[in-house]
């Protein structure tokens, strides 16, 4: 540990720093009164442009991207930049499915997709199965927060739970009194922070391997000698499928995250979104030029450490940068950390709050009450998101939020085709759902990965010939388990309709997702936390 004490040093201070922001943030826009899910959940519903971009772009450009889409072109070359395409075209994707949900929510103080579902198709039941879709993938993505930590924490030589278990400790406490607002203000330090470090390393890393052209030529001398067929800075035709329908299944799935809604719901108006949606791809390019740290590791001969391929680009900086820089760029991963984890602990609790304990549990939970609820809540979800890193084998942890990805996917009916039509019935929907989580589990739990020593839940590329195609190509498991889950929601939709099958009662109305900031049911909103 001796040789990176300077590291330690400026990891730790800035930490620090960062964290005494944390608690700061509670008085940082101040409401009156806290003690309800749309001021402690939301930040008040008041976020203006900057502040949004910076909130969103915090939690979906997280450490772990940071680590794993790098480590992923380190391992498997071009495959790793399907999360460029994604990125780019989730947001014309999203720009009208975020104005509705946005506008329809403030008018009826909606905390959660789960609310919308609710309100919009008359289900409790259907609602609990969103919520529990939602808290469910967001956990492994939480627990993949410390991934990123940790794999810094291993280059400095620092070994043991405990620093780990400490920064989320932090993390924890912060958050329980602050809410949204931590992560908001710790956003604006996170993402300079990533800005000044990628930008240094695009220029003064290549500068001292030879140039682009040596990069790449080691990149594919690298692949030319491994025996795996699916490899190389560029795809073939057995991965091309794979990576058009795991660029497209990942941008549909994005912002059905319960997290990335959270950021949505937080801003002040209609516009606030429509600018963002607008700016947020320049996040993109910073995601292309993050990949490329996996062919500059290659490049300069970094192993990883042990079996952990999450240490590549920590390892990089350790052996390119002096020493104080190289502690700047480790903060940059931990801060990176803790906007996204601080995010998704408040996203799930406000679903387990919103859609099960105030659902089944307390019906006439007072705001305070829901916000003490939340705030208890998003602690254990923390804890859980530790207990995955201590317990469990982090390769298979980052399989779990393969598996995430697939999960949330089946919400896409209900919540994105809702906002635009009720045509589906809400038994349709639910048959739906329990198909597609069918089938998706099932299409994972084919997927072998001889590299990592898994016959089971291996990734996320299911080979075609599975289904008796004579092809060596693969598809994305979360689009064919879309794919059944649609199918299965239209039939069933067709034969409630045919049986005469009452719908719910539907509390929202046409004038609802066209309501803006002039709106006076917006404008003059008395939030009573009702749905």
């Amino acid at each position: 540990m001796s040789g990176h004490i300077t590291e330690i040093i400026i990891f730790t201070t800035l930490f620090v720093l960062v964290s005494g922001m944390g608690f700061v943030a509670s008085r940082w826009r101040r409401a009156e009164n806290l003690a309800s899910l749309h001021e402690w959940g939301l930040g008040g519903r008041n976020f203006g442009s900057w502040i949004t971009w910076f909130l969103v772009g915090g939690d979906l450009y997280t450490a772990y991207t940071f680590v794993a889409v790098p480590a992923l072109l380190f391992g498997a070359g071009a495959m790793g930049f399907f999360a460029v395409p994604y990125t780019v075209i989730v947001y014309p994707l999203v720009l009208l499915i975020l104005i509705r949900l946005w506008s329809v929510s403030h008018v009826h103080g909606f905390v959660t997709p789960a609310d919308f579902v609710r309100a919009r198709f008359g289900s409790p039941s259907l609602a609990l199965l969103v919520a529990i879709t939602g808290i469910v993938a967001t956990m492994p993505y939480i627990a993949l927060q410390l991934v990123g930590i940790e794999a810094v924490l291993k280059t400095m030589g620092v070994s043991g739970d405990l620093p780990l278990i400490i920064a989320f400790a932090i993390l924890a406490a912060y958050t329980y009194q602050s809410g949204l607002r931590a992560p908001a203000l710790i956003a604006f330090v996170k993402d300079i922070l990533i800005y000044v470090v990628i930008l240094v390393a695009i220029i003064y890393i290549p500068a001292q391997l030879g140039g682009w052209g040596s990069i790449f030529d080691a990149a594919q001398a690298k692949f030319d000698a491994t025996p795996a067929p699916g490899d190389g800075i560029l795809l073939n035709a057995n991965n091309q499928l794979q990576y058009v329908t795991l660029a497209l299944g990942s941008a549909l799935a994005l912002f059905l995250y319960p997290h990335s809604v959270t950021g949505v719901l937080a801003s002040r108006n209609r516009d606030v979104i429509k600018r963002n949606m607008a700016a947020l791809p320049a996040y993109s390019l910073l995601l292309g030029l993050i990949a490329l740290l996996g062919y500059m590791a290659i490049a300069a001969g970094v192993t990883p450490i042990g079996r952990d391929v999450n240490t590549v680009v920590p390892q990089l900086f350790d052996r390119m940068f002096p020493d104080w820089f190289a502690g700047v760029a480790y903060a940059a991963v931990g801060i990176g950390a803790l906007v996204p984890a601080a995010i998704m602990s408040i996203a799930a609790a406000n679903l387990f709050t919103r859609n099960i304990y105030r659902e089944y549990l307390r019906p006439d939970a007072t705001d305070a009450q829901e916000a003490s609820v939340s705030k208890v809540t998003s602690l254990v979800v923390k804890i859980g998101a530790v207990l995955f890193i201590l317990l469990i084998d982090p390769q298979f942890s980052i399989d779990l939020q393969l598996i995430g990805g697939v999960i949330i996917l089946q919400t896409l009916p209900s919540i994105t085709l809702g906002l635009f039509s009720r045509w589906f019935h809400r038994a349709g929907l639910i048959a739906g759902w329990v198909a597609g989580m069918s089938a998706g589990m099932l299409l994972l739990y084919n997927i072998a990965n001889p590299a990592i020593d898994h016959a089971h839940f291996g990734g996320s590329a299911f080979p075609l010939e599975k289904l008796g195609l004579d092809t060596k190509m693969t598809i994305y498991a979360g689009f064919l388990a879309l794919i059944v889950n649609l199918a299965v929601a239209v039939l069933g939709t067709w034969i409630a309709r045919a049986a005469k099958v009452a719908d719910g009662p539907d509390a929202t109305s046409p004038d609802d997702y066209y309501a803006d900031a002039n709106d006076p049911r917006v404008r003059d909103l008395e939030i009573t936390g009702s749905t």
